[in-house]
């Protein structure tokens, strides 16, 4: 909650959520959901939880019926066509966010956070900087005990994944073999083929000059996994090697490295439908919808540093109806393989700020892009 708060609230003032601002979160969204589109697509058709019912039960423990029978039924429940489509809607909006946190809400939970930041957003400014300094020290202090947490998160990996690969041996790195592969398909897509359609339609920008502009930041986003770290250097390729103002890196930047997480959304999808696939359960497209909107809404508040987003996998694990048992041995198998995965999206991460930062220029009439590396080239 606290980490999407403090994302929304960094929208500003009227001042700055204007036509710059709409414009932004428009492009924020546009590309959040097509990366979610292209995980969800990539995912269905490699389909690399599908596996032999007899490494399945190995895999799970050898308890698959009992898990998968609890999923079922709590997906079967939700996915209910029209009826769930709207069931979604209404558990947005909970009557009493006190009691939704209580019994675990999450959707409600979500909602209720953008919509307070948003209106935090809305106050004075010295009541919104009072406001945004509470909820920040908040965040840090909540981050500071998740990362604590995660500290200790491989060597409870490693003794729940251990006498799993005793057990089924070279399987069960074939099938996080695929997972990783499909989850680096997807990002190679989005990419390669989603983001350059965008310059090349939306601002008329050449992919192969803003890569070059970009590639120290991507480097550096690859190798230390954060947003947040590599922004400074994100900034600095934007305005001087591919020539956006500082008014428009300023404002697009340190908003999308909070709000505009394209890798990490995607990488979500896949998680969760890979996870009903391992555990033998076929999700309606109500359930991937409910999946979609949440990892949207959850990668806005995913804080920029390495592997934050298994939090909000657990997050959206549950509000498909995930059991607790069964979150923990789906999680504990990503996490094997998510270190690459997250350098990966992060860099994805990365780019798509970028692009934002360039398209949103152009549409303000912002000429002379990449004009530093052209007389690079030329001498």
């Amino acid at each position: 909650m606290t980490s999407i708060i403090c994302g929304v609230a960094k929208i500003g003032g009227e001042s700055n959520f204007g036509r710059l601002g709409l414009k932004t979160l428009l492009f924020y969204c546009l590309t959040g959901l097509l990366a979610v589109a292209t995980g969800l697509f990539c995912v269905n058709a490699v389909q690399p939880g599908q596996v032999e019912e007899g490494v399945r039960e190995q895999m799970l423990a050898g308890d698959t019926s009992g898990k998968s029978e609890k999923i079922a039924g709590a997906i079967k429940q939700a996915d209910q066509g029209w009826q769930g489509l709207v069931e979604i809607f209404h558990r947005m909006v909970p009557p009493n966010v006190f009691k939704a946190a209580v019994e675990g809400q999450l959707l409600g939970l979500i909602f209720f956070s953008l919509l307070f930041g948003f209106f935090i957003s809305r106050l004075p400014q010295k009541q919104r900087e009072t406001q945004q300094s509470f909820w920040e020290s908040l965040n840090s202090v909540i981050l500071s005990v998740t990362n604590f947490i995660i500290s200790f998160a491989p060597y409870g990996v490693f003794a729940l994944v251990t006498p799993t690969l005793m057990k089924v041996g070279l399987d069960t790195l074939s099938i996080m073999g695929s997972f990783a592969l499909t989850v680096i398909l997807g990002l190679l897509v989005h990419s390669l083929i989603v983001l350059p359609l965008i310059l090349r339609l939306l601002g008329r920008i050449n992919f192969v000059d803003h890569y070059r502009a970009m590639a120290p930041a991507l480097l550096t986003a690859f190798s230390t996994a954060s947003s947040s770290a590599t922004l400074p250097l994100t900034m600095d390729c934007v305005t001087k090697r591919a020539g956006v103002s500082k008014k428009i890196g300023s404002f697009t930047l340190p908003l999308g490295a909070t709000m505009n997480m394209d890798g990490t959304a995607l990488f979500e999808c896949v998680v969760v439908v890979f996870l009903a696939q391992l555990f033998g359960i076929e999700m309606g497209w109500v359930t991937q919808a409910t999946v979609v909107l949440m990892a949207l809404l959850t990668s806005i508040g995913v804080a920029g540093i390495p592997s934050a987003s298994l939090v909000a996998i657990i997050v959206i694990l549950q509000a498909v109806g995930f059991p607790e048992d069964s979150i923990a041995i789906g999680v504990g198998i990503i996490y094997v393989v998510d270190r690459i995965l997250d350098m990966m999206r992060t860099a994805v991460n990365v780019l798509g700020d970028s692009c934002a930062a360039v398209v949103i220029g152009k549409s303000e009439g912002e000429e002379g892009y990449y004009s530093s590396l052209r007389s690079q080239d030329s001498h």
